[in-house]
């Protein structure tokens, strides 16, 4: 008796200790590097934890993604780029936000800073002078000229080794 009675609790411990462990490492979807990066577990990309707080067009936003940024980091990766528009959109949050720089309320996790809510995106249009940009101010996104550059900003992402 005092041996099932002992098997019971430690079957009951084991699942509290899987089911706890599990629910808090599930919950943690996103992690601040401490080196200006955010690794989303999720997505499986690793975000700037901040835009480039600027106004910028899409061509600028490309190169300054590509050879400025890599260089603000302790650790190097080449591999950084635009997000496209369903990587923007898994970054949603639902609910107030925060105040943005530009005086926007942005609906974006916490974890990620933005100085403005407008975020170019890698989708282009077919002919070639278009871009989407995402608003996480009213959550939705629209095509804009390429040459653009008001209070949008550029948000740098890579895929996870």
């Amino acid at each position: 008796m005092v041996r099932r009675a002992l098997l019971s609790t430690i079957a009951v411990l084991i699942w509290l200790a899987l089911t706890i462990g599990g629910a808090a490492h599930a919950g943690d979807r996103f992690t601040d590097n401490g080196d200006g990066t955010v690794t989303d577990h999720e997505m499986g990309l690793m975000w700037a934890k901040t835009d480039n707080h600027g106004d910028i067009n899409w061509h600028q936003a490309e190169k300054w993604i590509r050879y400025t940024f890599p260089y603000t980091l302790p650790t190097m990766h080449d591999d950084w780029r635009l997000p496209t528009l369903a990587e923007l959109q898994s970054l949603v949050l639902k609910g107030k936000g925060y105040e943005a720089a530009c005086g926007q309320w942005v609906k974006i996790v916490p974890v990620i800073q933005l100085s403005c809510g407008w975020v170019w995106s890698a989708e282009t249009g077919r002919l070639g002078p278009t871009a989407t940009v995402f608003n996480f101010d009213n959550v939705y996104f629209y095509s804009v000229r390429k040459v653009h550059q008001r209070a949008y900003r550029a948000l740098p992402v890579r895929t996870l080794d």
